[in-house]
């Protein structure tokens, strides 16, 4: 296998690790909807999709005002930044050295941004993208196939981080090398990724982009 030239790494739950946060927002937000969900609910059927496909397949249909107030409660908890903890930075810093660093993401750029720019990590970044710029979510390879055309490389060129099977299975139909982060819904249902870890770190990565 080919030394990858640039690290993507999936945002919620993957560089962040903010989607105990996100079960909490969906959680209240959903009550007041009308139709609760429960974490294992949330974690089994809806992680990693953008939220119109979420909000359709619980509700039936998607609203605007809907996943603009889902955004903006997410944005007060994470406003801090404390999501992308001390491993990831290192992470991160590693993966910049080595080459271009992007984020591809079902989020909104918004909250992305809001995390990004509280937690200082921007000057590491080469590319975002978020659902706002694709018309097809996770699972569909459009995203990555996005990161890869802007980033001038081949999708075969990227080494991806993701931590739900829809964004693995987004990664892996455009060509990337995937690794898949277990601590959101297990190794169970990733399968599809090429190696498995439980945490990001420093370390990790280097082995990763040397091999």
């Amino acid at each position: 296998m080919s030394a990858s030239r640039a690290v993507i790494f999936d945002f919620n739950g993957t560089l962040s690790d903010d989607e105990p946060v996100l079960a909490r927002v969906y959680k209240e937000l959903y009550a007041e909807l009308g139709r609760p969900i429960t974490e294992a609910e949330y974690f089994r059927e809806l992680a990693g999709h953008t939220d119109e496909e979420m909000l359709i397949r619980w509700f039936g249909r998607s609203d605007d005002a809907w996943i603009a107030e889902r955004i903006a409660r997410y944005n007060v908890l994470a406003a801090d930044g404390s999501t992308v903890d001390e491993d990831a930075r290192a992470a991160l810093r590693v993966a910049a050295a080595h080459g271009p660093v992007a984020i591809v993401s079902a989020a909104a750029r918004s909250e992305i941004d809001t995390v990004v720019d509280a937690a200082g990590i921007r000057e590491s970044l080469t590319l975002i993208v978020s659902q706002d710029d694709v018309t097809n979510g996770k699972p569909d390879p459009e995203c990555y196939l996005t990161a890869a055309r802007l980033l001038a490389l081949d999708p075969a060129d990227l080494l991806v981080f993701e931590d739900t099977a829809v964004g693995v299975a987004a990664a892996k139909a455009a060509g990337a090398r995937v690794v898949g982060l277990t601590r959101t819904i297990g190794a169970e249902r990733m399968g599809l990724a090429d190696e498995l870890i439980e945490r990001l770190d420093a370390a990790t990565m280097e082995r990763l982009l040397c091999s």
